[in-house]
Parts: structure tokens; C-alpha cells; sequence
């Protein structure tokens, strides 16, 4: 098939691209190499995820409509997968401008831009966040009407424009919602990129909360496996969770890490914040069903992962603004 994917140096973006080329697509990727956080990350990516895998790709935004429209015109796609975002829930706070541009604009785009072309297939990255304060596990059928950030809100409005487009123009959907992703190369604003950069460093290890609450930690590698696997996904629209089915608390996460690396955390706890819940969890049994899909990599794999990497790329990576 032909795919393009949208965020194809992200963190996600990098490796969905790079299995797809594994298994014999032909890709286009189009991502603006954002500065929302270090740009060395994308860089690093770049070199040694796209360039190695041949993925070609454009610098380009998906907020900008015309340019949307001719790439999706030019390259014919017979799929879209839409993992261009702003993300981060607290940073939706102080900017909630640039996440509904991204993430509800810049999928508006994209969803017009195959209608127009003819596109008929479109997956699109969620997040656990929707579900807000809810029943667990969290299931994809659950009322989504208990959202806590900005970010949780563009992102329910993104999978609104699909559901539409789905009901009136008949462009197949998958809406993924995923669960804490974690891995190599991470976003440093996410935990475990930080965990490790401020034990590693003997810096203070910046803690919201008593370090009880639990995250459906899911490994970077699962989630491409997972959404590669939707590519040929039966018509229609479906929403479906990629988590590891497996809550673990923040304390255990960095007893792990302090394990790794043979230092331990000099933490400094801070108040719990209200764009946070104490738990997340999915519950997988429909990615079980539809994609036979299950996460293989576990959190000791997947956290001994993060620290290889950040050793590994230690030089610059101790340098980066969290």
C-alpha cells in the first residue's frame, strides 16, 4: 500500500514509518521538525531511523490546509495516518492555541484533503487522556465527558471530525488511544526520559504526587506493531486502546531505573496536579480481537531500553531542556 504518515520524525512516527518500510509500503512522511521540545531528538530520528529505512519524507505542516491537499493529491495515498500532534497535558495549559491547530485543524485538513483526493482509509493517534476521571480498565466505549486538560479536549474533538467523516463521506477509520508511550528516544517531557536523565545525573528528581499513582506504561515498539496492524483493518470506524493492561506506580518505575544504573533518586516531591488522574488502564481485549494484538515488551525490557539509549547518547542528551 501507499501510506503517508504525518509526524514521521516523532517519536512515534519514526518507528510506525520505519515498520511499514519493513513490511514492503511505500511511505511518505511529512513532518514540520517542530521545536516543541529539543529538536535534536527528531534529528537523531531522522538520521538513524528514516535515512537508514529509505522513508522519504517532506518538511511540512499539516496546519497549513493548501499544502496538506497537494501532498495528499500528488503521492495518492491509499492510507493516512495521522500521528502529527501537539502533546503533553499540562503544557496544554499554558498554550491551548497551538494544540487545537494541531490537533483538531490540522485533522480537519488532512480529513478534507482525502475526501477530495478519494482517500478511503484514515488512522488517527488519541490518547488515554480522553477518558478523564473514568471506570477501570478503560474501555473504549465508555462516556468521555470528564476531560481534565486542553489537550484531552483537542484530542476528543479530532476523533469527532473522524467519526464525522466517517458517517458522511464513508473514509474507513481506526482511532487509537494510547496509553503512556515510552521507549528509546522518548519525548523528554514525558516521565521516563526525565526518570532516567535525573538519576543518571544525580539531579533532583522532580515528583507531582507520593509517586503512588499508576500509568499503563506501553512500549514504543508495541504501539507501531499495533497501529501497523490496522493498516488492513476491516471497513468502518473503530476505536481502539494500545496499553499494556498492566498499571504500574511511578515508585516502582524509578526503583527500576535506580536498579539499571546503580544510583539512587534525590526526590523532591511536588503537589499533585489537577490535569492528572491517579491511574490509568486499558483494556485491550479489543486490540486483542480486531488486530491480534498484544504488547510483548514488559516494563523491565522497556525501561532498561530507555537507559541503553540515553547512555548511549549521553553527550547531548544530558544536555536537553526539560
Amino acid at each position: 500500500m501507499k501510506i503517508l504518515v504525518t509526524g514521521c520524525a516523532g517519536f512515534i512516527g519514526s518507528r510506525v514509518s520505519t515498520l511499514l518500510i519493513e513490511q514492503g509500503h511505500e511511505v511518505r512522511g511529512i513532518d514540520n521538525l517542530s521545536d516543541a521540545y529539543d529538536v535534536r531528538m527528531k534529528d537523531w530520528r531522522v538520521e538513524n531511523l528514516l535515512t537508514p529505512n529509505s522513508v522519504e519524507w517532506v518538511n511540512g505542516d499539516i496546519t497549513d490546509r493548501d499544502s496538506v491537499s497537494s501532498l495528499i493529491e500528488n503521492f495518492k495515498p491509499d492510507a493516512v495516518i495521522n500521528l502529527a500532534a501537539s502533546a503533553g497535558v499540562r503544557q496544554s495549559i499554558d498554550n491551548p492555541w497551538v494544540y487545537y491547530e494541531t490537533n483538531v485543524t490540522g485533522t480537519l485538513n488532512l480529513l478534507e484533503a482525502c475526501k477530495d483526493a478519494g482517500v478511503s482509509r484514515f488512522l488517527l493517534a488519541s490518547t488515554s487522556s480522553v477518558y478523564g476521571k473514568n471506570k477501570m480498565p478503560f474501555s473504549e466505549d465508555a462516556e468521555i465527558d470528564s476531560l481534565l486538560s486542553p489537550y484531552a479536549s483537542s484530542k476528543k474533538a479530532a476523533e469527532d471530525l473522524c467519526r464525522l467523516y466517517n458517517y458522511l463521506f464513508d473514509i474507513d477509520v481506526t482511532v487509537f488511544r494510547f496509553f503512556t508511550v515510552y521507549g528509546p528516544s522518548g519525548r523528554p517531557d514525558m516521565s521516563l526520559f526525565r526518570f532516567v536523565r535525573w538519576i543518571v545525573e544525580g539531579e533532583p528528581l522532580q515528583l507531582n504526587g507520593d509517586g503512588t499513582q499508576q500509568r499503563d506504561f506501553t512500549h514504543v515498539d508495541d504501539v507501531a506493531r499495533g497501529v501497523v496492524a490496522a493498516v488492513n483493518r476491516s471497513p468502518g470506524y473503530e476505536t481502539i486502546n494500545l496499553g499494556s493492561d498492566s498499571p504500574v506506580e511511578l515508585n516502582a518505575v524509578i526503583d527500576e531505573i535506580e536498579s539499571l544504573v546503580g544510583k539512587t533518586a534525590d526526590i523532591e516531591h511536588h503537589p499533585f496536579p489537577a490535569t492528572d488522574v491517579m491511574a490509568t488502564w486499558a483494556n485491550i481485549s479489543r486490540a486483542r480481537e480486531l488486530l491480534d494484538w498484544e504488547p510483548r515488551v514488559d516494563l523491565k525490557q522497556g525501561v532498561a531500553s530507555v537507559v541503553d539509549w540515553y547512555m548511549e547518547n549521553r553527550d547531548w542528551a544530558k544536555e536537553i531542556s526539560l
